[in-house]
């Protein structure tokens, strides 16, 4: 066979990879180079992981490759995986198996086969059911098995299932939602009978584990085609058993108050930012509080204070799909944010950025990106009047960076500074003061230590006459 030239590196007489091919067949077994090592060597794409599998099981394994490699990883042992690791890289060595999730069991149930057609049978998608048998001897050639044509839709750019679909999104339903990571990572077309059992399927879902759904959105949400992923999962009604207010926005259109499908202009915000995690998650929820809100007056449809609820519905997403609390932080605050930019029509006072830089922290810059992309309006002259008004806060940001330390907000004195100087013990009181200290900071700009002091003798001042 012809090898891609990603694999030439692979296959030399001193490769890793070879070496541990020929302790296998110096023990009887094959090892085979699998999956998504395979796929993305022929589609010539960059890829770190490399993925075998052996007709062995893991204890003979861990037999084989202790003696060769530095240190043995095996958190998957139970699954069948040992990890070994070889001049600081981790080459994972796999049984052959299948997977299979019963009833409403959340976790699947794993058996080991003794062969490589059944074991690639059982893969997700025919581009990822191709492996290639190493050479354990001198002077052998590596044999490319592909019992499924995965090397035709690897052309065709096909996503097929190995085995009838139903088939395959029964053994995992994951995979239901792993079709459309690859959409929008490979930017492969899904094949009609994997959708349609997707659409009739999706329910099974529930079965799936939080934290398995979530590492398949994220790696949907970085890819390159991420808006035909997401109108794949919202179309077939998969979205509806993970993040429903998503799906929720394809409001109906109001024959005397018409307004832009919030479901499109969505995908289309999350298509116009960069592969950033943070953000292309809270351009997705960012309007999820827009059903919600919706109104309808006299001048037409309103979602008001929609940022608010958004926010809200954001943080409860994101905990139920068992984000890191950073993560939901992070997002949330965006949503929180995201209108702020557009309440300034008549320009940026001095006080207003302090507080918007305040309020975004560390995220503005992806706050302004953000902002940005969610301006999809076909009428162009209101979307450069937008783009203009975020183009005006950033020069004032700039602005007033140079004058002042616009990046860390605070007054001239800090908690214990208070404390001492009004012979305060801790506790809430503090805090209160610090608040106004701040707040006078962000409305009016630097202060002195002495102005500062001044605050507090009239705050001292005025408790005394109160008591």
């Amino acid at each position: 066979m012809t090898v891609p030239p990603r694999l030439e590196p692979l296959l030399r007489i001193d490769a890793p990879p070879v070496e541990l091919a020929r302790r296998f067949a110096a023990a009887g077994h094959h090892l085979y180079l699998v999956g998504g090592s395979v796929r993305d060597a022929l589609l010539d794409r960059a890829g770190e992981d490399l993925d075998f599998t052996t007709e062995a099981r893991p204890d003979v394994i861990k037999r084989l490759v202790a003696p060769w490699a530095d240190d043995l990883y095996l958190a998957g042992e139970a699954f069948g995986t040992v990890g070994a690791i070889k001049r600081g890289r981790v080459y994972e060595i796999t049984t052959f198996r299948s997977e299979l999730y019963r009833d409403e069991s959340r976790k699947p149930e794993v058996t080991f086969s003794d062969s490589i057609t059944e074991d690639l049978s059982r893969r997700d998608f025919t581009v990822n059911a191709m492996a290639m048998q190493l050479p354990g001897e001198p002077g052998e050639a590596p044999v490319m098995i592909d019992p499924h044509h995965g090397l035709e839709d690897l052309a065709g750019r096909l996503l097929r299932t190995p085995l009838d679909p139903a088939i395959a999104f029964g053994d995992d339903p994951l995979r239901m939602l792993r079709l459309f990571r690859f959409v929008a990572t490979l930017g492969f077309a899904s094949d009609v009978a994997a959708v349609e059992a997707v659409r009739s399927m999706h329910g099974r879902l529930e079965i799936v584990s939080a934290e398995r759904i979530r590492d398949e959105l994220d790696k949907l949400m970085l890819g390159h085609e991420v808006g035909a992923g997401l109108w794949g999962v919202v179309d077939t009604g998969l979205a509806d058993e993970f993040i429903p207010e998503v799906s929720a926005l394809a409001l109906e259109q109001d024959p005397h108050h018409r307004h832009k499908d919030v479901l499109a202009h969505t995908i289309a915000v999350v298509e116009k930012t960069s592969r950033d995690l943070v953000l292309r998650l809270a351009a997705l929820f960012h309007d999820i509080g827009k059903p919600a809100t919706r109104q309808f007056g006299p001048g037409g449809v309103s979602f008001h204070h929609h940022e608010v609820v958004g926010a809200r519905m954001t943080r409860d997403r994101m905990r139920a799909l068992r984000y890191s609390k950073r993560m939901v932080r992070d997002v949330s605050q965006l949503v929180f944010l995201h209108m702020r930019a557009h309440t300034f029509k008549m320009g940026w006072t001095d006080s207003a950025v302090r507080r918007y830089v305040r309020d975004a922290g560390p995220l503005l810059p992806v706050l302004n990106e953000l902002v940005r992309s969610d301006v999809t309006t076909r009428n162009q002259k209101r979307a450069r009047s937008i783009q203009r008004r975020i183009d005006e806060l950033e020069v004032r940001i700039e602005e007033l960076r140079e004058q002042e330390e616009l990046d860390a907000l605070r007054p001239p004195i800090d908690g214990n500074d208070v404390m001492t100087y009004l012979g305060l013990a801790p506790g809430p009181v503090v805090g209160e003061i610090m608040r106004d200290l701040l707040e006078r900071r962000i409305e009016d700009g630097p202060y002195s230590v002495e102005e500062a002091h001044a605050m507090l003798d009239a705050w001292k001042e005025a408790h005394q006459q109160d008591s």
